[in-house]
């Protein structure tokens, strides 16, 4: 279980990835039903100023030392160079070696790189920077198209928000959907996004239409059980149905009948972790309608059987 999360910046650290790390990791959310970490900011020379990517600078409170027991040590992103501090990437060489996870945000895929710690691993980065990263590190095996790459010990993220869905998907699996969406609600994002970076390049958000559809995700949350429609769905946002489907995919990067399933999915996944309830009350209960249909989906989504996925996971959260 994920306990201690410890992250290594170095000069010139973009305070936005920063700050995601500290916020999904570094409060204490058990006034809310989330999760508690150990959590220290780490750099060469502990006491003295960080420079930022921004007019702004922060002190770190613990040397790399404190890198050595934490589960879980963070390359938060900073401006590419060619070079990185030898100490920072010998602290996350060793980190590695004594079984830490490594997360990367955005370009810190590019200080793991520096370390040799992407070789052979599957990983990504922001959508600017994949093939700088592949130029850099032939070695590693980049997807430019993902938010998020998961490798077990090796988690990497692409750019700055896609930082906030590697952080909640290893809180996820680490704690649970139940501590994941404390998490989320608590940051007003989402629990779990569907689609890949490559939304970002090709699909850009229309200009002049600023309203968020955020009201009618949550409400779709909160009645998953209901059928919902595009038509249904649109006459809820006052648009026409055609206008409703373009900003669902500016907004969300995927369809609302793909994040439906998607959310259905993560809510069944929350019930099989924390209830006994049969697979089949579990099915009606997210919106599927039938056992087998919620099996067909979970297991395309997550990859193992609903009832296979309780055997791992159930009252493991938090």
């Amino acid at each position: 279980m994920l306990n201690s999360v410890a992250v290594a910046v170095i000069d010139h650290t973009t305070p936005f990835e920063f700050g995601v790390v500290c916020e999904v990791f570094g409060i204490d959310r058990r006034s809310d039903g989330g999760p508690t970490f150990d959590f220290r900011v780490c750099a060469e020379r502990p006491g003295e100023p960080i420079r930022t990517s921004m007019p702004v600078g922060l002190v770190p409170e613990s040397g790399l030392d404190s890198l050595v027991d934490a589960d879980l040590v963070v390359a938060s992103a900073a401006t590419v160079r060619e070079e990185y501090p030898p100490a920072v990437l010998e602290a996350l060489r060793e980190a590695h070696a004594r079984g830490a996870t490594l997360l990367s945000l955005c370009s810190g895929a590019f200080i793991l790189g520096a370390a040799g710690l992407l070789d052979g691993r599957k990983c990504t980065t922001h959508w600017r920077y994949v093939d700088e990263l592949a130029r850099r590190f032939p070695k590693a095996v980049v997807d430019p198209d993902v938010l998020f790459v998961d490798e077990g010990d090796l988690v990497t993220s692409a750019g700055t928000g896609a930082g906030i869905d590697a952080c909640l998907h290893l809180v996820r699996r680490e704690r649970g959907a139940a501590a994941a969406v404390a998490v989320a609600r608590r940051m007003v994002v989402p629990p779990q996004r569907e689609g890949g970076q490559r939304q970002y390049i090709e699909q850009p958000i229309p200009a002049g239409e600023c309203d968020s559809l955020q009201p009618v995700l949550d409400w779709m949350l909160e009645n998953l059980a209901e059928p919902h429609t595009v038509s249904s769905l649109a006459k809820r946002a006052q648009m026409s149905e055609r206008t409703f489907a373009r900003r669902f995919v500016a907004e969300t990067g995927t369809t609302p009948n793909r994040w439906l399933t998607v959310q259905r999915v993560a809510q069944a996944r929350r019930l099989l972790e924390e209830t006994d309830l049969p697979v089949e009350d579990i099915a009606t209960a997210v919106g599927f309608g039938s056992a087998a249909l919620l099996r067909h989906h979970f297991n395309r989504i997550v990859g193992v059987s609903p009832k296979a996925y309780r055997r791992t996971f159930a009252h493991a959260a938090i």
